[in-house]
């Protein structure tokens, strides 16, 4: 490794651990969300994390919005709500004259970092309105297109679908998630650190770290790492793993499974795995890496069976048993 480029991972290294320092001044307990949900921003991606209410999502949006000094925007996804709403709408103006004419007027879509608060509580119409900002970065408004700024990153909250209330996220959307992550129940002593951070006259605030430039400039050095071939190959292969009836289906694949993930999950694994990568001061990506983010790139993409979604079948043991039987390249 040279000067030049231990230098530039080593920069890389100091901000990333001072935006997850920052963050959890404030989380408490999530360490791991936390640490997927700054790599996803890192990876030019987007976040759904899953969880029922009063476990700190919103909280956690918001504070990364002010670590990293982007303009937010919060969406609390409701029923009624239209796609309108969200991308904006024309909106008849008239000028000094008495002559009308229509006026953009842009919605909440138009910023940095987006919060889509309960989107499962939406229906899929104004759920979609969310689709070509997130894979183009552009909102289409009758014959007009507009471009969003960059960074742009949307990070998702839903309730477990179980809940009434709830519309499913069509698949054309959840894969254009880099990640989902679930967010449990915190434990006896995180508990403790909350209710000490939260119960008292002072809560605790944030330093901005990052700005935009920053971020599109850590995105480069991000792309720059290289991958080997057999370890590129790793990642196809537990990708495939999750189609039914091909040579690299898993057992429970073909049980449970309707359709696998899209090359999408491949994308993100690969990418995912350069910043664990350069976490790790390294400037080469491992089958480890690809491991470590396999789950929360895989869980979403999966469609269960008739069967499977009648046996309660969670993604994640079909997903541990993909990781634990293809063997690493040597």
């Amino acid at each position: 490794m040279t000067a030049a480029i231990e230098q530039q991972v080593e920069g890389f290294q100091r901000l990333f651990t001072r935006v997850k320092q920052e963050v959890a001044k404030v989380i408490v307990g999530y360490d791991d969300v936390i640490e997927c949900v700054i790599m996803a921003l890192l990876a030019n991606g987007h976040v759904l994390l899953e969880g029922v209410p009063g476990l700190g999502k919103t909280r956690l949006v918001s504070t990364l919005s002010d670590v990293v000094h982007l303009k937010f925007s919060r969406i609390q996804f409701t029923p009624d709500l239209m796609p309108a709403d969200i991308t904006g709408t024309n909106i008849v103006q008239e000028n000094a004259h008495g002559e009308k004419f229509l006026q953009f007027q842009q919605g909440p879509i138009f910023a940095n970092v987006v919060l889509a608060d309960e989107i499962n509580r939406a229906t899929p119409k104004t759920q979609s309105a969310l689709l070509e900002a997130m894979e183009e970065k552009t909102v289409s408004i009758g014959k007009q297109t507009y471009k969003l700024d960059p960074p742009f990153f949307v990070l998702a909250t839903q309730n477990p679908l179980e809940m009434e209330g709830t519309y499913p996220l069509p698949e054309a959307q959840l894969d254009r998630f880099f990640m989902k992550l679930k967010v449990d129940y915190p434990t006896l002593a995180s508990l403790h650190t909350i209710l000490n951070r939260t119960t008292q006259s002072q809560e605790p605030e944030v330093q901005r770290v990052l700005d935009g430039p920053q971020i599109l400039e850590m995105r480069k050095t991000v792309r720059s790492v290289p991958i080997a071939r057999p370890v590129q190959e790793y990642a196809i292969r537990i990708m495939m793993a999750t189609h039914p009836n091909t040579k690299f289906s898993h057992a429970q694949t073909n049980k449970y499974v309707r359709h696998g993930a899209s090359p999408r999950s491949a994308q993100a694994m690969i990418v995912g795995g350069k910043i664990r990568a350069l976490l790790h001061n390294r400037v080469y990506v491992s089958s480890e890496d690809i491991r470590s983010v396999a789950m929360g790139a895989l869980r979403h993409r999966i469609i269960l069976s008739f069967e499977g979604e009648a046996e309660r079948v969670d993604p994640d043991m079909i997903l541990k048993g993909i990781l634990e039987s293809i063997p690493e390249p040597s």
